[in-house]
């Protein structure tokens, strides 16, 4: 009991602690009804990452002529067997409260997060972060990059002419096709809940929530 409770307040889920820990002595599903039966003598529902449903909106931010599309993407994206593609989306603050936003990167073979603050959720500010990551490492890092058809990656034009890399967007309202940015969205979410204006997180506060992460 006393691991279970100090990984899931490392927030690790409970998948992560039967597969690194239990595997084949415990199932993470007993341990979801441990909770639910208050057998583990602490709020543990706080520290799961799925506390309700998810929320599917419709998309709002416009429309644009998208490039490439996911369907074109090659056989080594899908099989996650080589380190350099990517995907990208946004975290944002409280409807009405502030632009600020985080952009989230997630390396689709090692599911490593990087994540930039951005002041809106402009195509502006997203070209900017996308020309940050791929600068500051080495070349052919970043070799393709799968987003949303979110009116920021509008850039994308300008992206794949500078680094010459490919860009592919997801289907429409198909959010699984990006699945592990999604799921680290969520983590994200764990230390910056939705009511959080983004825009005043200051950069040790960011870094801990990565950390945190990705270990």
């Amino acid at each position: 009991m006393e691991k279970i409770i100090h990984y899931l307040k490392q927030h690790w889920s409970l998948e992560q602690i039967v597969g690194c820990l239990f595997s084949g002595k415990l199932s993470f599903k007993t341990i979801y009804r441990w909770i639910n039966r208050k057998l583990l003598n602490f709020n543990a529902i706080t520290y799961l990452r799925q506390k309700g449903k998810r929320q599917h909106p419709k998309e709002t931010r416009g429309e644009f002529n998208v490039g490439k599309l996911i369907s074109e993407r090659l056989k080594e994206v899908r099989s996650r067997n080589v380190f350099c593609h990517w995907e990208v989306d946004t975290v944002v603050s409280s409807r009405g409260k502030s632009k600020g936003c985080f952009a989230t990167f997630l390396e689709r073979k090692s599911r490593y997060l990087y994540c930039f603050q951005m002041p809106d959720r402009s195509a502006k500010s997203m070209e900017i972060v996308i020309k940050k990551l791929i600068s500051s490492l080495p070349t052919g890092i970043v070799k393709t990059i799968t987003v949303d058809r979110g009116k920021e990656f509008v850039c994308y034009k300008t992206i794949e002419s500078q680094f010459e890399n490919n860009i592919y967007f997801a289907d429409p309202y198909s959010a699984w096709q990006r699945g592990t940015n999604e799921n680290s969205n969520g983590l994200l979410r764990e230390f910056f809940p939705k009511k959080t204006d983004l825009a005043k997180t200051t950069q040790a506060e960011l870094f801990y929530a990565l950390y945190s992460i990705n270990h």
